[in-house]
């Protein structure tokens, strides 16, 4: 016998002759060459399985990635010629279909688990798209199902061989393909910028879950049955080369491809798109609010000042349902039930149109709040009440993005309250009633949130707002260094203080005191110090002082007003006149509790009231003071508030002074 060059042992020999051939079949039949004969055939069918696969599978590749055009009248022409084009491309090589079934072998290069190809590993889970896609059917054939990878990619993953590409046993297109030349796939590196890009979209699109794919994966790799390494190897589908001839897809892949693409992009659903307006409701409340009178408008809001009108315009495609034609007539102050107070206050028109409206001349992306400064804001008290408290109210959530549009406007009055102005605003306020221009807004409101008096209800108000916020804010806006009345001993050293401070409001016409400096000693023995003050036109002045101090004192007025600088946890110590006015007493009582302070009512006897000069003791102003009332505000006014001072009794009084020091030296203890 023969050796080969590999040293093998040859499978026959012509040494003998005719009598030697029964020694040379027995030779034969026993020899190696049986082993070498299936190896033989194994690596010719090793190579052919290479060779082919790699054909087939880079044209699945082109299919894969040709570029779907998502125009639905494409996609009905591509999808016929993807039929006819397909046909031709699965029966290329049909010839030779029976090359690997003769060789007996084909279990050495499949993988079966119930007619599927198992593909476990670690790539099994980032190429999962990849097999999902033809597990899904996206790649079927004339046979219901084909699928595969990059063999080169496949190669180059599984140097070693140790992995074989799979074939399904029923696979009719498992056959030769024609490959494509390493000249082509040179090329097609080129152009595969944008089909690559193409493709990883349409991978993602129809990928399932990661760890759905790798149960999957797992639980083929355990079917299979000879323990060898997995069968399948994908390559990473970020370098698959791209041909330079694209093959049309099949009419399967064309609508498996349009619904994954369509669902890959965002869709907008129809309540996103066109939510469905808000039922329409009246422009203007006129009866929820005792106080005031208010409107409320969103969308295309138009302010003419020049004519007073504040007009609603109908957004397009509105029907009876979601908006309607009205029109309001407003005075937007918080005194309604006050004639005396709403007769020189400009009426302001409120309506909604769904025809033209005065073109815009500048436009907003802040609100606007419209609001009046006549009617009493005059009077200090009033003032903060009827207006400074109800803008804090409304306008703080803004935090400054609100314009101010202001109808009546005193520029005195603006000026007075400047810096309240810019607290609220981070724009100038608008004179409405001379303004010519048309300004437009997507939110006007008209009138001011308001509660009550000098008052505010957390449960209603924005952001729960009370009235400690109220008072905070205003030292902020003044400055105030003192936000807790009589604090440690330390910090009243630090102050040159060692006692707590009393403000003794002096009013100059009605309601004084005439022995304030009996009142001031009496007030200094108890342990106070004392300081006496009128007040001034400036605010800002006022304020500081105080601020300073640790309690404030007064005839029932405006000057009590001034509680709103007092530091928390201080002291209001209000005197009430003469005459049944204990419920005008009320317009500081409630709201100084609500300020964190502690509220202490002297009310005086007749003997203290200077209208016993002027009055007989049995006059009705003594004795019948509800029968006064009953005449009027004015009668009423013009006997107790006008015409009458106080002359209190230091030692009815005293105890009301010590309350109030015993209040503060407790705090101070409790501080400390």
């Amino acid at each position: 016998m023969g050796m080969d060059g590999g040293g093998g042992k040859l499978p026959y020999s012509y040494a003998g002759v005719g009598h030697q051939d029964g020694k040379l079949v027995k030779s034969f039949s026993r020899v190696e060459p049986r082993k070498f004969g299936m190896g033989l055939v194994a690596g010719f069918l090793l190579v052919t399985c290479a060779y082919f696969s790699t054909a087939k599978f880079d044209a699945i590749h082109i299919a894969m990635i040709n570029p779907i055009s998502t125009d639905a009248a494409g996609i009905g022409s591509l999808a016929t010629a993807a039929a006819d084009t397909s046909k031709q491309q699965l029966d290329l090589g049909v010839q030779d279909r029976n090359a690997l079934s003769k060789a007996g072998s084909r279990a050495e290069v499949l993988e079966k688990d119930d007619g599927n190809a198992s593909s476990s590993g670690p790539d099994s889970g980032r190429n999962a798209p990849l097999e999902d896609t033809r597990r899904d059917g996206t790649f079927v054939g004339d046979s219901g199902d084909a699928g595969g990878v990059d063999a080169s990619s496949a190669a180059a993953a599984n140097p070693a061989g140790k992995g074989e590409v799979p074939a399904k046993d029923d696979d009719a297109t498992a056959a030769v393909l024609p490959p494509v030349s390493s000249e082509e796939a040179a090329n097609s590196t080129q152009e595969s910028g944008v089909l690559e890009d193409q493709e990883l979209q349409f991978q993602e699109a129809v990928a399932e879950p990661p760890s759905k794919k790798s149960d999957d994966s797992a639980a083929a790799a355990a079917g299979s049955g000879n323990g060898s390494s997995p069968s399948v190897v994908y390559s990473d589908r970020a370098i698959l080369p791209a041909p330079v001839q694209q093959i049309p897809p099949t009419a399967q892949e064309v609508k498996a491809l349009a619904d994954q693409q369509i669902s890959a992009v965002p869709e907008v659903k129809q309540a996103d798109s066109e939510t469905p307006a808000r039922e329409w409701k009246p422009l203007c409340d006129l009866t929820s609010n005792r106080r005031i009178d208010w409107c409320e408008l969103d969308g295309d809001v138009r302010v003419l000042g020049a004519n007073a009108s504040i007009i609603l315009v109908a957004p397009p495609g509105a029907d009876d349902r979601t908006f309607r034609e009205e029109s309001w007539r407003i005075k937007p102050y918080p005194r309604k039930a006050d004639p005396n107070a709403m007769r020189f206050i400009r009426e302001v028109t409120v309506q909604s149109v769904s025809g033209e409206a005065p073109a815009c001349t500048d436009r907003h992306d802040v609100p606007a709040l419209v609001f009046s400064d006549r009617g009493y804001a005059g009077n200090y008290f009033h003032a903060y009440t009827d207006v400074i408290l109800p803008l804090f109210l409304t306008a703080r959530q803004y935090a400054g993005e609100v314009l101010l549009l202001v109808t009546d406007l005193q520029m005195w009055w603006v000026g007075k309250f400047l810096p309240v102005f810019k607290s609220i605003s981070n724009y100038d306020p608008i004179d409405l009633d001379h303004d010519p221009r048309v300004h437009c807004f997507r939110h006007v409101q008209v009138g001011l949130t308001n509660h009550d008096d000098f008052s505010i209800d957390p449960s209603r108000a924005p952001n729960g707002y009370s009235m400690l916020d109220f008072t905070k804010f205003l030292r902020t806006t003044y400055g105030l260094p003192r936000d807790v009345a009589w604090p440690a001993a330390a910090a009243n050293a630090t102050a040159g203080r060692s006692r707590p401070r009393l403000l003794l409001i002096a009013r100059a016409r009605t309601r004084r005191f005439v022995n304030t400096d009996e009142i001031v000693r009496g007030a200094e023995k108890v342990g106070f110090e004392v300081v006496v003050s009128e007040g001034e036109h400036e605010v800002a002045p006022f304020a500081e002082l105080a601020n300073s101090c640790d309690a404030i004192m007064g005839v029932h007025g405006a000057g009590l007003t001034n509680m709103v600088f007092v530091p928390t946890g201080g002291v209001v110590i209000q005197v009430v006149p003469l005459g049944g006015l204990e419920f005008v007493a009320g317009y500081f009582r409630g709201p100084s509790r609500d300020m964190g302070l502690r509220y202490l009512e002297y009310r005086i006897t007749p003997e203290e009231s200077t209208l016993i000069d002027q009055y007989p003791r049995d006059h009705v102003i003594f004795t019948d003071p509800e029968g006064v009332k009953k005449k009027g505000w004015e009668s009423l006014k013009g006997a107790y508030l006008d015409k009458q001072d106080v002359r209190l009794d230091m030692k009815r009084f005293r105890p009301t002074l010590k309350k109030a020091i015993a209040h503060l030296r407790k705090a101070s203890a409790s501080a400390n």
